[in-house]
């Protein structure tokens, strides 16, 4: 007789728990959260991607290159190195994420380099980085 009310109070508890599971990843804490319950030590990590021109494409020095960042809240908290060079970056918001762009040091030439980004929020391990290798030709 004890066995089917301790399955009972088990299911009952199970229950509690996966809801109380499924409004913690709900909130993603995008906007920061109103209430307790880990609003504020949740976060969307950025998201990097398409990276142009293509990973390992053969560019002359100067050369454009863009990306786009996902959940990025001020386009600020992005910065662009190129072989630990800081390159200023343009952005454009297209309200889902921003569009990035910039331009490879002119002095790097015959080199292979890496465009690496890093994206710092108020929480490290918010933080995003992402990059892609180009070959920079002589001329």
């Amino acid at each position: 007789m004890k066995t089917p009310r301790l399955l009972a109070v088990f299911f009952i508890a199970s229950c509690f728990s996966t809801v109380n599971a499924s409004e913690h990843h709900s909130g993603h804490g995008a906007s920061g959260g109103g209430g307790g319950g880990g609003g504020e030590n949740a976060c969307l990590k950025p998201q990097l991607t398409k990276f142009l021109p293509a990973n390992l494409a053969t560019v002359a020095p100067g050369s454009a290159f863009s990306f786009m960042a996902f959940n990025v809240a001020k386009p600020e908290q992005i910065h662009v190195t190129v072989k630990t060079i800081p390159v200023e970056v343009t952005t454009e918001n297209k309200e889902t994420f921003f569009l990035v762009k910039g331009k490879l040091p002119a002095e790097l030439v015959n080199t292979t380099a890496r465009i690496n980004i890093k994206v710092n929020s108020k929480i490290s391990r918010c933080d995003g980085e992402n990059g892609w290798l180009v070959k920079i030709t002589e001329k």
